[in-house]
């Protein structure tokens, strides 16, 4: 059984192919879920939903565990992590009561978005070619929500101004942005130092995705020599190898 799961998950037959991909598209819908149901106040048919999710990342992480050769690499993964997170926070509020809170942990999901992006940039040359925009509006995304997350479970129940995650998410994005209106305000120190590290890191990310899109550093061009992709944008040697390159260039500074 066991080769045969690992067949499914590393083999390049066409069942392979389309299992892989049947879990890419779970992996994305999962964070669609995350993300929209965050907004939703906790009701009935959430938990039979939750349920379900909770249950098939459970198997998929039991199956890549029985497969794993190497448990302490595998340990110092994000995607690890971010499924062990997640298995706890659809399933633990079923066994133990007062585990709700946990939902908001789930955003932790998220983290998942880097293998998944891994995945699709080596079977797909839109992702290849395209890779610094998507890898910088990941890093933003999840910054951000992950940092709601953090600030709605430590504000909730000290805050009145935050009373769902709606608000957690507008003081996020307020902070990040360093607009500050000041109808919403971290309370305590952890608040505090919470802001704090929304705006330094926050910004940092935004203005590295409107680099990126706007005044990228590098540019992609395939060395013909060494194959290297990354070049200054006014580049006419290569770094690696040295030879001559002939990157189209349109002058601006």
């Amino acid at each position: 059984m066991r080769e045969t799961i690992r067949t499914l998950y590393e083999g390049d037959s066409d069942t392979a192919t389309w299992f892989r991909y049947t879990l890419l598209a779970f992996d994305l819908l999962t964070l669609v879920y995350v993300i929209a149901t965050s907004f939703i106040a906790h009701a009935d048919w959430l938990l039979w939903c939750d349920l379900t999710f909770g249950a098939i990342i459970l198997l998929d992480f039991v199956a890549r565990a029985w497969l794993e050769p190497n448990w302490k690499k595998a340990l110092t993964r994000l995607s690890t992590w971010a499924d062990i997170v997640a298995v706890l926070s659809f399933l633990g509020p079923l066994f133990v009561n007062g585990l709700g809170f946990l939902r908001v942990l789930r955003t932790l999901r998220l983290l998942k978005s880097y293998e998944t992006l891994q995945r699709l940039r080596s079977d797909v040359d839109y992702f290849r070619r395209h890779e610094d925009v998507f890898l910088a509006v990941v890093n933003l995304g999840v910054f951000v929500f992950v940092m709601t997350g953090m600030i709605y479970a430590s504000q909730v129940h000290a805050n009145d101004a935050i009373g769902n995650y709606a608000d957690a998410f507008y003081f996020t994005m307020s902070t990040l942005t360093t607009t500050g209106f000041g109808d919403i305000v971290a309370e305590g120190l952890w608040g505090r130092l919470l802001s704090v590290f929304v705006m330094i890191f926050g910004v940092t990310l935004f203005l590295q995705l409107a680099q990126v899109l706007f005044r990228p550093y590098k540019v992609r061009f395939e060395c013909p020599t060494c194959g290297l992709m990354k070049h200054d944008r006014d580049a006419v040697h290569c770094k690696h190898c040295g030879d001559v390159i002939h990157i189209e260039y349109d002058g601006a500074v």
